[in-house]
């Protein structure tokens, strides 16, 4: 794999192929080369998508409470307020169309080929996460004239709803393919494959459950009939993931090739630490979930935070004497407090050539509680897959840098995870007594799961079902910045908007008239 380092350069040098670069650039430099191919191609898009997650885990980090100010830094301006401006967050737009280019390259390139079928399958399954984490931050966006060069320079904006009934047919048409390939003449993908590494059976796995996230999203919205007909008609023969699914090229202790999380979080590969692990720590509300306040949890507490419960913890928007970070080490690393030598670790930051989490096992679980609990067993019972997604979140914790547990028992530490919750419905689904009190219970443990992995993830949950509840101002019973801006009751936005570049390039389709805290994305129902 560590070869693919290497390849990833050569392909984003050979196709220009920037995850900075905008869905309307177009190569006019007649010296540069403009061709590769999809052996390359694919892990240089794939890695690219790993740093696309954690640059949507980045905002989606900040605004759903699990990280917040540290004291001794300033400048932090609508991070506080929410009313963002055309000018703010603009990589969610940026690094997904930059990394759609590749995939479009693919597809186009691998489209009629028998012997290619695998290729485009993939391209056509991490097209649609893409497109599924822009639609959900932006509502429209350019999808049908997308991403085709000098034929649409000022492409229109397609409807949200839409978008998401065709990812969930672009997902159908992925699992059709794969099944109709004649897998003796295609391709290999195995190397240039660095999520399953050419296991089409896990593709197809990743592909179904990425699709079951997409419907529940949509599932209280105006898409509630199509929703409840492609549930009622979901195919579980290819079943669902069985494993977390994480990226990783072959990353090195090398400039610009650890991994991105860690790079961002904890230190370069010359052991200089990041200014986001000092600026950030957790927030006051996100702990009460392993304190005591709502829930008690100090096993997953420790491995997800130096100093566990006792962790440094804000307020996001409190500059009045805010605790400052923990000293040589960011709160979300676990294995000391020297950050050249920075020892691999369990936990959320597991060392500097730690695969990249892309969509977990226990995210999976949770999506399939849920739509038993709709009605719709796809996969065992919702209180099964309730346990099954606490489990996988204690298991994906313990895991090292290799993805071994050791002598972990993450299903005895379920066991004591619900003693030491005795008759909170939010640890033990049984006790729930209404379909609001389980759904509350699911998404609350997601929210959990994913704390500090897949902040975009938890931010569309919250916005999507009201989960895990807030009230009022307190810094432990809300996420909320104490200085927003917002509108609403719950204090917080809504959405970013659309960069300063569509309003200059393409003005005569970027939507108008966008707030922050009003132009809700279509699910959202909160």
């Amino acid at each position: 794999m560590k070869k693919y380092i290497s390849a990833i350069i050569l392909s984003a040098s050979l196709l220009g192929l920037s995850s900075c670069k905008k869905y309307l650039d177009i190569n006019n430099n007649p010296n540069q080369a403009t061709t590769s191919t999809p052996t390359y191609v694919l892990p240089n898009a794939m890695e690219v998508t790993a740093r696309t997650v954690v640059t949507y885990h980045n905002y989606g980090a900040q605004t759903v409470g699990y990280m917040v100010n540290a004291g001794g830094y300033g400048g932090w301006g609508t991070i506080f307020t929410y009313n963002y401006t055309t000018n703010e967050q603009t990589g969610l737009w940026t690094s997904v169309f930059g990394n759609l280019r590749d995939y479009q390259y693919i597809l186009t390139s691998t489209a009629g080929n028998p012997n290619q079928v695998y290729f485009n399958a993939i391209a056509r399954i991490m097209r649609a996460f893409d497109y599924q984490m822009l639609v959900d931050e932006y509502g429209n966006v350019p999808y049908t004239d997308a991403i085709k060069g000098a034929e649409s320079l000022t492409p229109k904006y397609d409807d949200a709803a839409a978008i998401y009934q065709d990812l969930v047919a672009q997902l159908n048409q992925a699992i059709a393919d794969i099944n109709g390939a004649n897998a003796g003449t295609q391709s290999s993908v195995t190397s240039p494959d660095i999520m399953f590494g050419g296991d089409m059976g896990k593709w197809k796995q990743f592909a179904n459950t990425l699709k079951l996230r997409i419907l529940l999203r949509a599932s209280n919205s105006s898409l509630t009939s199509f929703v409840n007909t492609n549930l009622g008609s979901f195919n579980t023969a290819d079943g669902f993931l069985a494993e977390d699914a994480t990226i990783s090229p072959g990353y090195i202790v090398t400039s610009g090739k650890q991994n991105q999380m860690w790079e961002t979080y904890h230190s370069n590969s010359a052991g200089s630490q990041s200014g986001f692990g000092r600026q950030f720590i957790p927030s006051r509300y996100v702990l009460t979930f392993y304190n005591g306040g709502h829930l008690t949890d100090t096993k997953r507490a420790a491995l997800t935070y130096a100093s566990g419960i006792n962790v440094p913890a804000n307020q996001l928007g409190n500059e009045n004497n805010p605790p400052v970070a923990l000293s040589g080490t960011p709160a979300w690393y676990i294995g000391g407090t020297d950050y050249a030598s920075a020892p691999n670790a369990l936990g959320i930051l597991k060392g500097r050539t730690m695969r990249q989490p892309i969509l977990l096992l226990a995210e999976a679980k949770f999506l399939l509680a849920e739509a038993a609990l709709k009605g719709f067993a796809l996969s065992g019972t919702a209180v099964a897959n309730f346990d099954a997604g606490v489990t996988a979140s204690f298991r994906y914790l313990e895991k090292d840098i290799n993805g071994s547990v050791g002598s972990a028992d993450p299903a005895a530490d379920v066991t004591a995870y619900k003693a030491a919750n005795a008759g909170i419905y939010l640890a033990d689904y049984n006790l729930a007594t209404t379909d609001a009190q389980r759904l509350e219970a699911i998404i609350t443990q997601k929210y959990i799961a994913l704390n500090f992995i897949h902040g975009q993830e938890a931010w569309s949950e919250f916005r999507r079902t009201g989960y895990p509840a807030v009230s009022g101002t307190a810094a432990t019973t809300t996420f909320a910045s104490s200085l927003s801006q917002s509108t609403r009751t719950d204090r917080l936005p809504v959405r970013v908007l659309y960069p300063t570049s569509e309003y200059t390039y393409n003005p005569g389709n970027a939507p108008a008239g966008i707030n922050p805290f009003t132009s809700r994305i279509f699910w959202d129902a909160n």
